[in-house]
């Protein structure tokens, strides 16, 4: 946990777990975690003591994994001043809002989801980046009782740091970033898990080059944050995962067939629906 205040507008900006999004409670929680975050010039100031960190702040973000969340505003609720606003920065949307908006209601703060899609595959706060979310598309997910103003406000903190709000429904969100983000990361892991498996050839690695490595990046990311992500987006997961693998079934019989026409229309609309996005996608320099 940690707090700074060189953001305009804020008088005092609580950090709650500080990693490369503001990294996990448990890091921070480290003798160890909370030097390094001094040391980086992440924060201004880190402790470990919750109710210390969100008195007096303004604007409180969780940068916790999800389950961590709402345990954590249990507990920071004594200290939490009325009419302070709470944010986060966690992959999935609707349980977050659902559990933490009447939640933080009750003790006179305000909830307003947030995502900035700029993760990586590396976690803690040394790879931390004063860049990571400059031209990064940054969801901002209200609920029907949202406050249009603790929006706006919300949206213009992204906006202070660089990156481009874009205001989604949370159930919307969800069912997006289950294709978009959380389906890729399924698909990167599996990839390393069957293909890097010791069942295979010692030879098996030396043959993986930069198609493998690029491919399965974000494999390497914490197991931890994503074990967390695919259960509470899991009713979406589960479905894109169940047309993806329809897909991929097609493509298995187009080989066994081996209809040349199927399998060329396969790659050639891959490479045009990819270039056209690369064409026209905001720039991000780490995507999620």
């Amino acid at each position: 946990m940690a707090y700074a205040a060189d953001v305009p507008h804020w008088e005092k900006i609580a950090l709650v777990g500080v990693g490369l999004l503001g990294g996990s409670l448990g890091l921070v929680r480290r003798p160890k975690s909370i030097a390094e975050c001094e040391q980086a010039g992440a924060v201004d100031q880190a402790n470990t003591d919750l109710l210390g960190v969100v008195n007096g702040a303004d604007l409180v973000i969780l940068c916790t994994p999800i389950a961590q969340m709402t345990p954590l505003v249990a507990q920071m609720l004594p200290g939490l001043a009325r009419g302070s606003l709470v944010t986060d920065v966690g992959s999935v949307k609707t349980g977050v809002v659902s559990d933490l908006e009447p939640l933080l209601g009750k003790a006179g703060a305000h909830f307003i989801g947030s995502h900035p899609m700029a993760g990586a595959e590396r976690v803690g706060v040394q790879a931390a980046r004063a860049d990571l979310f400059i031209g990064a598309i940054c969801a901002v997910t209200p609920s029907p009782l949202s406050d249009l103003q603790h929006v706006e406000r919300v949206e213009e903190f992204w906006s202070a740091v660089g990156a481009v709000p874009l205001r989604l429904p949370p159930e919307l969100h969800d069912d997006l970033v289950s294709r978009s983000s959380h389906l890729p990361h399924v698909v990167a892991s599996e990839l390393a898990n069957y293909v890097l498996s010791p069942i295979h050839p010692k030879e098996q690695g030396l043959l993986c080059a930069n198609g493998f490595r690029d491919t399965t990046r974000i494999a390497s990311g914490s197991p931890e944050m994503w074990r967390d992500i695919c259960l509470a987006n899991r009713r979406n997961l589960i479905r894109v995962l169940g047309v993806f693998i329809e897909d991929l079934q097609e493509f298995q019989l187009a080989l066994e067939k081996q209809d040349l026409k199927t399998i060329e229309e396969f790659f050639q609309q891959a490479k045009e629906r990819r270039d056209a996005w690369c064409a026209q996608a905001p720039s991000s320099p780490s995507p999620e």
